[in-house]
């Protein structure tokens, strides 16, 4: 690969500003490059349904080999604030001056996918189908991943079911490969009002009944694979007012749903008691935000990246993770996805930077991969 230009393309990706719903210029510069480097480019317009700006991206290299190949994945968008960003290259790391967030999550991992089709492309390797999925919205609940309409794909542009996500944060050589469902819950609690400083023992305080049924919840870690999460309390009422509505909000992630679904019926038993106690109502409402993540072929192909990283001197570890991304929706599409990082840390903060070294050893392993079938 060409270290100098996988760095100078870098920069110049992070200068191109792109939050959440607002890709779209961003993603006509990827569009263009990828056209240049002899792509074919299908365009999904999901992001029409959840008022964003950009599509979703499927690029195509035809190779020269017969095979399903690989899929190349990473999203967009990037965690504000992100606007002027200004890199600063100290050693081994690009941080920026402290006022913004960096955009190596992800653009560290769409910069080593180019440089891998360059450096394929201009050393003439081949090599069987390589696709790239570029996503809009990956960080406020994977909405171009959620909304992509597989459906509308054409045969020749379906990516292929092994599926290398460029998005992990930390060193390279690390690659997950399972990740939690998550479920959101709301609990909404109904007393009685009443007038707090005259009659407040006719009222029923739904604040009260809240906190009751939180103190009696299993929250935070219930397990190793397992956490919940209480977000919000929400009950607006003046001093005066014994509150009647107060609105509880949360999460629950497992690696089981059936775990998911056992703590939230746990949840319901709790505020049961809560109303045999203090008189009212409840009604608890709960959805699946994402799916969860597993492999589809016993860790072969995480097997397969572990030893392309051992062969360059690279310590590597499978993992499993704790957080959601698009490779938890493209599951449900049949895609079997791991999760590999270019050295990006402390993302989603100010003080976010990128290891240059981390970001080679990966593009290094990427190049590697698909050159064994050569």
């Amino acid at each position: 690969m060409n270290k100098e230009r996988l760095i100078n393309s870098f920069i110049e990706m992070l200068k191109i500003h792109s939050p959440s719903k607002k890709e779209g210029e961003f993603a006509k510069y990827m569009v263009n490059l990828l056209e240049g480097l002899g792509a074919d480019i299908y365009l999904d317009e999901g992001y029409l349904q959840y008022g964003g700006d950009s599509p979703s991206i499927i690029a195509k290299i035809p190779g020269d080999i017969e095979g399903e190949g690989v899929t190349l994945a990473a999203h967009m968008d990037v965690i504000e604030p992100n606007l002027n960003v200004e890199p600063i290259i100290e050693g081994n790391i690009i941080k920026t001056n402290g006022t913004t967030t960096l955009g190596g999550d992800d653009k560290g991992g769409i910069a080593s996918i180019l440089e891998v089709i360059r450096t394929i492309k201009e050393e003439k390797i081949s090599h069987k189908d390589i696709y790239v999925v570029l996503t809009p919205c990956e960080e406020i609940g994977m909405l171009g991943a959620k909304y992509f309409d597989w459906g509308n794909v054409p045969k020749d542009m379906m990516p292929a079911k092994n599926m290398i996500v460029v998005d992990n944060s930390g060193a390279a050589g690390i690659i997950a490969h399972s990740a939690p469902s998550k479920y959101d819950f709301e609990i909404r609690f109904k007393g009685r009002n009443a007038h707090a400083g005259i009659e407040p023992e006719k009222g029923i305080n739904a604040i009260a009944m809240a906190a009751h049924t939180l103190t009696h919840m299993n929250t935070g870690r219930i397990d190793d694979l397992t956490t919940s999460n209480i977000s919000t309390i929400d009950s607006k009422f003046p001093s005066n007012v014994v509150p009647d509505i107060c609105t509880m909000t949360g999460e629950v992630r497992s690696h089981s749903e059936e775990k998911i679904l056992e703590i939230l019926e746990s949840y319901k038993n709790r505020c049961d008691e809560t109303v045999e106690r203090f008189g009212g109502s409840y009604e608890i409402n709960y959805k699946c935000d994402y799916p969860v993540l597993k492999p589809k072929d016993d860790l072969k192909f995480a097997k397969e990246f572990v030893r392309v990283y051992e062969e360059m001197g690279v310590n590597s570890e499978l993992k499993i993770i704790g957080g959601g991304s698009d490779s938890n929706i493209f599951a449900e599409q049949g895609f079997n996805s791991i999760i590999i990082g270019v050295g990006m840390n402390k993302v989603h903060t100010v003080d976010e930077y990128l290891e240059i070294a981390e970001l080679f050893k990966t593009t290094e392993a990427i190049i590697r991969y698909i050159k064994k079938d050569e």
